[in-house]
């Protein structure tokens, strides 16, 4: 598995021939599947593209299975916010996307011990380093990848990890064992 970093909230992740885009800035990136984790509240699934998930629920496209559960505590009236749990490859990926708060019990219960987290570290209107650090403790993912960031330098602090950045992440299943509670912080690609 490669993942790369686009900034903000965007990532790709590549497994051979299968690759998932999540969050997207732009159009110049293709993959067989697209998620995104903040939806307009009006959004009809029928006008996404046919790889597009931008709404709760249950979707399967190349052998990648997509739970989408809403975050009603911080949806409104105009936009709809979603985590998602996506397995794939045998390993279980949290999006956490445009979250602001610490999620609810029952919904860290869904999201079921992921082996690898993305999650929004950069205070303001997305979680504060220390409220991310501690979320990070309570879904016990391998690796926690963080986004929405001008520095991870806080998040870092708070989960008593010292890391440098990388230009990408490359890894298999067997390497998730070794690193427990790891936090990977990649360049964004321009």
């Amino acid at each position: 598995m490669v993942v790369n970093y686009f900034g903000g909230g965007s990532f790709k992740l590549q497994s051979g021939e299968t690759s998932l885009l999540v969050d997207p800035e732009s159009n110049r990136f293709k993959a067989d599947v697209v998620l995104k984790t903040l939806a307009p509240a009006d959004f009809s699934a029928e006008a996404a593209a046919q790889n597009e998930i931008s709404f709760p629920g249950e979707y399967e496209i190349k052998g990648v299975e997509v739970l989408g559960l809403s975050i009603p505590e911080e949806s409104g009236e105009k936009f709809v916010k979603i985590a998602y749990l996506v397995k794939w490859e045998d390993m279980n990926f949290v999006f956490l996307g445009h979250i602001s708060k610490t999620l609810q019990p029952s919904l860290i219960e869904k999201l079921n011990e992921p082996d690898v987290v993305f999650l929004p570290v950069g205070g303001g209107h997305f979680l504060a380093p220390e409220v991310a650090a501690k979320l990070v403790k309570q879904l016990k993912p391998a690796i926690a990848i963080p986004t929405f960031y001008k520095s991870a330098a806080d998040f870092l602090k708070a989960t008593g990890q010292k890391v440098s950045a990388e230009e990408k992440f490359v890894f298999k299943k067997k390497d998730l064992a070794e690193g427990k509670n790891r936090v990977v912080v990649l360049e964004p690609k321009t």
